[in-house]
C-alpha cells in the first residue's frame, strides 16, 4: 500500500478552530483540517504554508507539531503531520472547498469529519 504524506493546519483563533468541507473527490462533503501533500524537497512546515496559500489564499504562521496521525484508507496509508497555526492575514478565500466554519468546543462534533481528522477532534476540545 502506498503512503501519502500530508500536513494539516489546526488554525485556532478566539477559542475556535477552522475547518473546511471537501469540494471534490471520493470524500466530497466531508470535513477536514486544511492542508495537503508534502512535495519532494519540502519540509512539512513549508508544505503547509504553500498549501494554505493555494487553498485559502491566506498567510499563516506555523507553530508546534501537535500530532502525527497514521491512518489506513482503503487505497493508501496516510501520514498526517498536524501543526497548530495562526492566521497572519485576515481574509480567507475558498479555492477548493465547498464550505468552511469556525467551530467551538461545543460544535466540533457537529460536522462529518474525515476518518483521519476525526481522531484529533477530542484532543482539540481540550485546547480551545
Amino acid at each position: 500500500m502506498k503512503t501519502v504524506r500530508v500536513v494539516a493546519a489546526i488554525i485556532i483563533r478566539d477559542g475556535k478552530v477552522f475547518a473546511t468541507q471537501r469540494g471534490y473527490g471520493q470524500w466530497q462533503g466531508w470535513w477536514e483540517f486544511p492542508g495537503g501533500k508534502i512535495e519532494a524537497g519540502e519540509c512539512p512546515q513549508e508544505a503547509l504554508v504553500r498549501e494554505i496559500r493555494e487553498e485559502l489564499e491566506a498567510e499563516i504562521q506555523v507553530g508546534e507539531l501537535i500530532e502525527t496521525i497514521e491512518w489506513d484508507y482503503p487505497d493508501f496509508h496516510l501520514t498526517m503531520h498536524c501543526f497548530v497555526c495562526s492566521l497572519v492575514s485576515e481574509s480567507i478565500h475558498l479555492n477548493e472547498h465547498e464550505d468552511s466554519a469556525w467551530l467551538t468546543r461545543d460544535t466540533l462534533h457537529s460536522v462529518r469529519w474525515l476518518p483521519a481528522d476525526k481522531g484529533l477532534v477530542d484532543r482539540l476540545k481540550k485546547m480551545i
